[in-house]
């Protein structure tokens, strides 16, 4: 019995129709350029500079660019705009896509075939139809799935040191350029009253007053100091660079530096180091990338199960015989029984427990050693204040004496130059101090956002 017309026109549309509803489910091409400028900001004023809520129903801080900027702030720009982590949304999305696909099962395989009825007692073509669905990886979902939303957690972890580190770069950055000024403006002080008393000699020479033994000290005293300040300015240019290219800032683009705050060793500091895996990014990264790792091990135990495919079959031969029913196919494990990826997952899951143990060495180590290192410089800083407080009372009794006549321009220069070396050495320890506590505030996950805060598009300034 054939089929009417009207019912033919029916599967006629439904054709187009089905093929409509199977396109709306397929992912479209859209475009995506690339960028044809620098994105680098002019001044301050043009970068990002409101940081998001902490929580839930708190309100957004802005950091005030027009005033000066301590360097935790200087960090804290670092991570709103660093360029190197703009890749960051890339990175995260990638990670998500791996979430997507170890949820995704397989298809189900369809197979059709026909025979042509080409001689022999047969009356009709022979159809054969079937219909499988690999069932095998049903025994490893939960795990894979498992895997790829810790690894998920694990790349968000490893972004946020991203961030610390980006922001670890900036402070440090800042203390030398701050610290660095204050001994520039110091060397130029220096400097300036060293011209004066060479000047001073000079004419005396020329007035035969003086001799050339007397002046040929300080000419040498002053090229040096020429040459020390020179050293130092380009290296302040050097750091400068360095930082702008952090914020995402032009080279020749200037912030305004506050002085680092007066540091001091947390009271409970034994109790912070012995909690440091739950606040280091670095080390939960770790932990999560261990769980993963453990999670694809067992999802490799599971792969022992063999191969396995089950469904239908529906078959009609020459003679007009029809005939249905079950299949199943499955490998049978042999030569392999996923010996292979049970031996890599558990040598992955063995390398990241060491490198943890490691991780974890390595930053008790550093913060003993920090804190060693603090108290040290601590002492050395009260006794060279101590020594720089002195200076100054003897420079100030020898601009006495030299207002009196009692000693003469050299003399009062040697008094002024010890000042000034006291107080270099009490700049140099401040700075070498700043930057033992901003390494102890990095070793000790303190002072830094808890989640990430660097922007997903770096087109819109805050």
């Amino acid at each position: 019995m054939r089929p009417s017309r009207h019912l033919l026109k029916a599967r006629c549309r439904r054709v187009p129709l089905a093929l409509a509803l199977a396109l709306a489910g397929c992912a479209t091409y859209q475009p995506l350029s690339l960028p044809d400028h620098a994105q680098l900001a002019a001044s301050a004023s043009a970068l990002r500079h409101t940081l998001p809520a902490a929580e839930a129903g708190a309100r957004p801080i802005t950091l005030d660019v027009s005033q000066a900027l301590t360097p935790k702030q200087i960090g804290l720009l670092a991570i709103l705009n660093a360029p190197e982590l703009l890749t960051e949304r890339g990175e995260f999305e990638t990670a998500r896509a791996g979430v997507v696909q170890s949820g995704l099962l397989p298809n189900p395989s369809m197979n059709i075939g026909y025979a042509a009825l080409v001689g022999g007692p047969g009356i009709a073509g022979a159809w054969t139809a079937s219909l499988a669905q690999d069932v095998a990886s049903l025994v490893t979902y939960k795990s894979r799935v498992a895997a790829a939303e810790t690894h998920v957690r694990q790349v968000n972890a490893d972004l946020l040191w991203k961030e610390w580190q980006v922001a670890q770069k900036a402070r440090l950055l800042a203390v030398s350029i701050y610290w660095s000024d204050q001994t520039l403006a110091l060397g130029r002080k220096q400097l300036a009253t060293l011209t004066r008393t060479t000047d001073e000699v000079q004419h005396a020479v020329d007035q035969h007053n003086a001799t050339l033994p007397d002046l040929t000290p300080l000419l040498a005293a002053k090229a040096a100091l020429e040459q020390s300040i020179a050293t130092l300015a380009l290296q302040q240019l050097k750091n400068w660079a360095d930082l702008n290219a952090l914020l995402g800032l032009t080279p020749a683009a200037r912030l305004t530096l506050a002085a680092p705050a007066e540091p001091a060793l947390p009271a409970d500091l034994d109790a912070l180091a012995a909690s440091v895996p739950e606040r280091r990014p670095d080390l939960v990264a770790l932990q999560l990338g261990y769980r993963s790792a453990d999670e694809s091990v067992r999802s490799a135990i599971l792969g022992q199960f063999p191969a396995l495919a089950l469904g239908g079959t529906w078959a009609t031969d020459t003679s007009k015989v029809r005939t249905a029913g079950p299949t199943v196919t499955f490998d049978v494990p042999i030569f392999r029984r996923n010996q292979d990826q049970i031996a890599l997952t558990q040598a992955t899951r063995l390398l990241l427990r060491e490198q943890y143990q490691i991780r974890l060495d390595t930053t008790e180590a550093a913060i003993r050693g920090l804190r060693t290192r603090i108290g040290a410089i601590t002492a050395q800083l009260k006794s060279a204040g101590r020594d720089a407080a002195t200076a100054a009372q003897q420079a100030q009794v020898a601009h006495q004496a030299f207002e009196h006549g009692n000693i003469d321009a050299r003399t009062l220069t040697d008094y002024e130059s010890t000042v000034s070396s006291r107080s270099q050495t009490v700049f140099d320890l401040r700075r070498a101090l700043d930057e033992a506590y901003v390494g102890l505030d990095l070793e000790l996950g303190l002072g830094l956002p808890q989640t990430r805060i660097a922007p997903l598009d770096s087109t819109e300034p805050s």
